[in-house]
């Protein structure tokens, strides 16, 4: 079965959008809170980069067992236990005083996160109606939720302070859950062979395109990985409050929403370097760029120009892999391309953090986007080599992807 049936995509449809809304939002709360609230209980910005990266090598193994498991229960399942999850991990926060506590509420988050991902991705790639289309309104519907999620923490941690704001985030996890239910089951297909849990990696591995998009994947997370751990505090030393604080760190938020319910009917996804290549400069150029802004409109604009740059560049890496992928392998190819974002998500955070701490945090982010430039260069010569001219006969290689009309 290479779709959904109609009638039930077509119940899958609203609820699918209305519970990743609520868990979004529950993340987007987390992008503020959790630096601040670190921030606030004195620790160091290795203290605060450790926080936020150690509990993604739980989430990189998570996201692989996570794919795996989509492909052989389906996502509706791996979608409501990392909605339990949320709920859980806000719970956790609220009573958490200390780092270890914290690091606990983080690790159920990122193991929320790694069940969420390739979960709603392979769901959202099934859907009627075009795929670029389906998956640029589920990146759309993820970013506004964020953007929701984390203005309301500016506010509610500005009005009620740290203790409601994390109950709001439990609270969020749980109405996704509940919403979740709805989600129909994914019929069985009877003609469908069992066969190992983790079979289909051994089979995308040798997919030379695997690289390339965790590469991809890698870039459009830098600024999804600075959301929750450096922007807020950089925005904060500025002298912007919490609220103003959340407010800018959503714009970020708008620029991947443009490029998901504007952008991306528009663009062409097909194994071409522009794109992606443009990107990942644009990506570099902002990140870096917003260490030299000082008012809040430079700010802004950096903001969106960076979310509008990563929000296209996932919608690429997505798309590439889905083309890529049967319906049998895509919660695996999906989970395992997504790599390069558990792989940003670790890295970043402890290197900003090292950064901060010896060079100080402007300095950081000039080496960071100085970095994201290089590693977008780095794209050319890894892209020749992902879409080569092969012999049919060598099995490690992929085709390059056909334009289509």
């Amino acid at each position: 079965m290479s779709k959904l049936s109609d009638a039930t995509a077509r119940r899958s449809v609203l609820p699918f959008f209305l519970s990743s809304f609520s868990w979004n939002f529950a993340l987007g709360m987390t992008y503020p809170l959790v630096p601040l609230y670190a921030n606030q209980l004195g620790m160091s910005g290795v203290g605060i980069g450790t926080l936020v990266a150690l509990p993604v090598l739980v989430q990189i193994t998570f996201n692989l067992i996570g794919g795996a498991y989509t492909d052989q229960v389906g996502g509706r399942s791996l979608m409501l236990a990392s909605f339990v999850l949320t709920a859980g991990a806000g719970s956790v926060f609220f009573f958490a005083g200390g780092f270890w506590l914290l690091l606990l509420a983080q690790l159920l988050m990122v193991m929320s996160r790694a069940m969420y991902w390739p979960a709603s991705w392979s769901l959202g790639s099934e859907l009627p109606g075009g795929r670029s289309l389906q998956m640029g309104r589920l990146n759309a519907i993820t970013n506004v939720g964020q953007i929701m999620g984390m203005t309301g923490a500016g506010f509610s941690l500005l009005w009620f302070g740290f203790g409601p704001s994390f109950l709001a985030l439990a609270a969020m996890g749980a109405l996704s859950f509940v919403l979740g239910r709805r989600l129909p089951e994914k019929p069985k297909n009877p003609e469908r062979k069992p066969r190992r849990l983790f079979s289909g990696y051994a089979k995308l591995v040798r997919l030379r395109v695997i690289p390339f998009a965790i590469m991809c994947a890698y870039v459009s997370a830098l600024p999804f990985s600075l959301s929750f751990s450096f922007y807020p505090i950089l925005l904060v030393e500025y002298g912007y409050s919490a609220d103003a604080t959340g407010a800018m760190l959503a714009l970020r938020a708008i620029g991947s929403a443009m490029a998901g319910l504007f952008i991306a009917r528009y663009l062409d996804f097909s194994a071409k370097l522009a794109v992606p290549l443009a990107c990942a400069i644009a990506t570099a150029l902002s990140v870096g760029l917003i260490a030299a802004a000082r008012d809040a409109w430079s700010i802004g604009l950096l903001m969106v120009a960076v979310g509008l740059a990563s929000g296209i560049m996932t919608l690429f890496f997505q798309m590439l892999i889905s083309e890529i992928s049967s319906i049998e392998d895509r919660g695996s190819a999906l989970a395992l391309g997504g790599l390069g974002w558990g792989l940003s998500h670790f890295s970043t955070p402890l290197a900003m953090g090292y950064l901060k701490d010896h060079l100080g945090l402007l300095p950081a982010f000039y080496i960071l986007g100085g970095f994201a430039f290089v590693w977008g260069i780095a794209l050319i010569p890894m892209h020749r080599w992902a879409f080569a001219k092969f012999d049919n006969s060598a099995p490690n290689r992929v085709p390059p992807i056909e334009e289509k009309p």
